[in-house]
């Protein structure tokens, strides 16, 4: 083939080339995610069709994210909503000793998973969970879950961006391996600190695109040369998310967490699922009254649970560990193989 016949080829299918430089192909796909539009029947079977979850399935190995678009009742979402919220002013109030991410306007934070609070719709989502099935493999295991809180813009603080980073900050397989389902519990927008995300930098991610190891505060920063290059390929967005709506997200995928220029605290749920043959070690508090309701509404999820006196809950769940307290890696690593 000549090279003029070659580049021909290459404007058909909508790509760039370049020879002499660092990029070969930069893609012409949209830096905005794919959105599913469930419809009734599935909300009420609690079940996409082959379509729909296709569509997610695909979009998560190509992408690296996909929402699912209005699958939780707001009633469910705003009751939870109040009490994260004055939550988090008690979080804040914390200071430099609080569990911030990065900077002092976001910070983890875990939900009360208590019968008062607790809500499967939310928590373990039935739609979230049979597509990160189609992802990761039969019962997938739940051994994280948190949240991320923007906050408010705090008088004599320059609002700030977390830097790009990824999760995964440890040597990791090149396959889906965890995906974290989202679910913020109000609309994102830009103007209360909606996630950057960057679509498809899941697929050639690890640990030589990153600076800072893991257990440092600030670990799996992306290198600055690879976000310029990837900007031209793909630049990152800031997607508007309905309230009610889920987000499936590879754990690999580069993202940055947004300053909060509103005058509410924007909170948004994060739930790990790994793929069941990777063994993570993690386990969730949970108050032991749940016990019932999740070997039901998590038949198929292998939950990594720890089943504690509710009082128990109720007084420590504010004070766990964030950041790299928590360890996304798995035990008994396959070596020598790959």
């Amino acid at each position: 083939m000549s090279l003029r016949t070659f580049s021909i080829l290459a404007r058909r299918h909508k790509t760039t080339t370049t020879f002499l430089g660092a990029k070969q192909f930069a893609s012409s796909l949209s830096s905005f995610p794919i959105s599913v539009e469930v419809s009734s029947q599935e909300l009420a079977d609690q079940e996409l069709q082959w379509r729909n979850l296709e569509i997610a399935t695909r979009a998560l190995h190509r992408d690296g994210l996909v929402v699912l678009e209005d699958v939780i009742p707001h009633s469910k979402i705003d009751t939870l909503n109040r009490k994260m919220i004055d939550d988090a002013g008690t979080l804040q109030a914390m200071g430099d000793k609080g569990p911030y991410n990065y900077n002092r306007g976001n910070i983890q934070q875990d939900p009360p998973l208590t019968t008062e609070h607790y809500e499967s719709s939310i928590i373990m989502n039935a739609l979230a969970t049979q597509v990160t099935t189609s992802v990761l493999g039969p019962k997938p295991r739940l051994s994280f879950v948190s949240g991320n809180s923007a906050l408010p813009p705090q008088d004599g603080v320059t609002p700030q961006s977390q830097p790009v980073h990824s999760d995964a900050d440890f040597a990791h397989p090149q396959c889906p391996f965890a995906l974290v389902v989202n679910v913020p519990l109000v609309d994102m927008t830009k103007e209360n600190g909606s996630t950057e995300v960057w679509l498809g930098s899941h697929t050639n991610a690890s640990i030589d695109s990153q600076e800072g190891l893991h257990g440092e505060r600030a670990s799996g920063r992306i290198k600055a040369e690879l976000l310029e290059q990837r900007r031209n390929e793909r630049p990152p967005c800031q997607p508007m998310v309905k309230k009610g709506s889920i987000v499936i997200r590879d754990l690999r995928l580069w993202h940055a967490g947004k300053p909060n220029f509103t005058d509410n605290t924007r909170v948004m749920l994060a739930m790990i699922h790994f793929a069941p043959w990777y063994r993570n070690t993690m386990e969730v508090d949970f108050s032991e009254k749940l016990k019932p309701i999740l070997q039901k509404a998590g038949s198929s999820l292998q939950i990594q649970a720890k089943f504690v006196p509710e009082r128990q809950v109720i007084d420590g769940y504010l004070s766990h560990g964030y950041g790299n307290a928590y360890d996304f890696d798995q035990r008994d690593r396959v070596e020598g193989v790959f």
